[in-house]
Order: C-alpha cells, then structure tokens, then sequence
C-alpha cells in the first residue's frame, strides 16, 4: 500500500483541499453529475445534493483536518485517511475518504469511521 500522498491523483488532491477549507462549491466541482455521497451511513445523489451535503455537514462545529495517509485501492479508487479534532460530541474521529473516480471527476465518495 502507497501512502504516498504526491501520487494521489490531482482531483483526489484538489478536491480534499476545497473540502479541508469547507469550501463547499470548489469541492463540489470535483463530482460528477450523478455522484453518489455516503457519509455516515446518509446517502445523497447527485452534484447539487451533494454540495448541499458538503456546505451543511459539520458545520455547526469547529474543527481540524489532518491527512493522516492515502493509498491507491485499485485503478478508480483511492482512500484518504484524516484525523479530525474539534468541538463535535467524542472530540476526535479518524475517517476514510473511499474515492471512486470515472475519468477526472469523483463518481463516489464514502466517508466512514477508519477501522481500529
């Protein structure tokens, strides 16, 4: 497993930066039209849905961002691994970011708990 970062394609890498600075429209961008979101077990379809999504989710907490590592899982996926520390119940959470792409664009994204 690479956890080299720099080889993370760049939409992975642009995408997650937008996303760090909860800029919600930049990260968007990224998806294709009929992305599918999952987060926690909550699903949303599609761009619009999905910036909704990004610009809402957590945002009545504060919080850090560390990027923790990445790997390539196959040819279209990719996981990043964040660590998040703030004001949201438990403090602390590390969580994968599951990247499916299709050409340049995210087609998936699965955000979960990261195994202990």
């Amino acid at each position: 497993m690479t956890q080299h970062t720099d080889l993370i394609p760049a939409t992975v890498r642009e995408f997650f930066a937008a996303h760090v600075a909860r800029d919600a429209g930049t990260a968007s961008s990224f998806f294709t039209d009929d992305v599918v979101l999952v987060d926690q077990g909550e699903t949303v379809r599609g761009r619009e849905e999905a910036h909704a999504f990004l610009r809402d989710a957590g945002s009545e907490f504060e919080y850090t961002t560390e990027q923790l590592g990445a790997h390539r899982a196959d040819d279209t996926r990719w996981v990043v691994t964040v660590r998040l520390e703030g004001t949201f119940p438990g403090g602390v959470a590390e969580l994968d970011y599951r990247f499916t792409l299709r050409g340049d664009r995210i087609a998936e994204l699965v955000i979960a708990n990261h195994p202990a």
